[in-house]
């Protein structure tokens, strides 16, 4: 296993165990607005503390980029961890148990290592570059059984904090609407790009992500034979935050559809 793997394994157990433990305790959730429909609570900013902790402990020179800390620079600017705490924490303020823990480590600006960990079912999805891709151990792949969008079922995501855009985000959904078979409205992207990996879901779309809710999952989903891109079909998604994920041939199908219904602002 690679060592950096290791410790972000540790790492999100140990943020795992929190969550668990305040989720089990409503009453000891504590939520603070960020902005509009943007949420950060107690548990968000405790679990994140400890992330942090077990990096800076094995890592103490690295650098680390996290969702509520933002930029903790180290002597080692090469190596980045980017750490969202809780991917979906409006999920887990509502009391939905579907949310998860996201690590990634990035040299030299690749994704070399990734972990997303949901502690409410114990699942843990890690890859390390080349390796492949595991459920708890176990390899996974994409279900390449779906070649096109007919008959797929999409993850989506509603542009709650860049609502400028909805018009051209509901157009591409009335388009998706008529092709594939259903759509997941699951509120957390890591677990979105780790459910194509695994096979539960055939693709995914959404706008205005943050490098923290796609670097672990991309990397998984990678590594179990899928592909992400911006709605251009190039590589600038970690810098846009718009993301069309799935099997390589749904991601082509899906780019073919709508590359006349997005703005061009949403495709650079």
């Amino acid at each position: 296993m690679h060592p950096m793997l290791n410790i972000a394994i540790r790492a999100a157990r140990k943020a795992g165990n929190v969550i668990i433990k305040s989720y089990e305790n409503p009453s000891s959730v504590k939520v603070d607005a960020k902005g509009e429909n943007d949420f950060v609570t107690n548990v968000d900013r405790a679990a994140e503390s400890l992330i942090i902790e077990t990096i800076k402990k094995a890592y103490p020179d690295h650098t680390i980029i996290s969702e509520e800390s933002g930029l903790i620079k180290g002597q080692d600017t090469d190596i980045q961890w980017i750490i969202d705490p809780i991917d979906g924490t409006t999920n887990f303020i509502k009391g939905i148990p579907h949310c998860a823990v996201s690590i990634a480590v990035r040299i030299k600006g690749r994704t070399e290592v990734g972990v997303v960990y949901n502690p409410m079912l114990n699942e843990l999805f890690t890859a390390s570059r080349g390796q492949g891709a595991q459920l708890n151990g176990y390899r996974i792949r994409t279900n390449l059984s779906v070649k096109e969008i007919q008959g797929s079922v999409f993850a989506i995501a509603f542009p709650h904090k860049m609502k400028q855009y909805s018009e051209y985000y509901f157009n591409v959904l009335e388009k998706m609407f008529t092709k594939c078979s259903d759509f997941r409205r699951n509120g957390s992207a890591a677990l979105d790009f780790c459910y194509i990996a695994s096979g539960r879901l055939d693709g995914y779309f959404e706008i205005g992500l943050k490098p923290w809710d796609i670097a672990a999952g991309e990397l998984i989903l990678r590594e179990a034979g899928g592909i992400i891109t911006d709605f251009n079909g190039g590589n600038n998604y970690l810098v846009s935050g718009n993301v069309v994920a799935g099997s390589p041939k749904i991601v082509k199908e899906f780019l073919s559809l709508t590359q006349n219904d997005w703005p061009e602002r949403l495709k650079c």
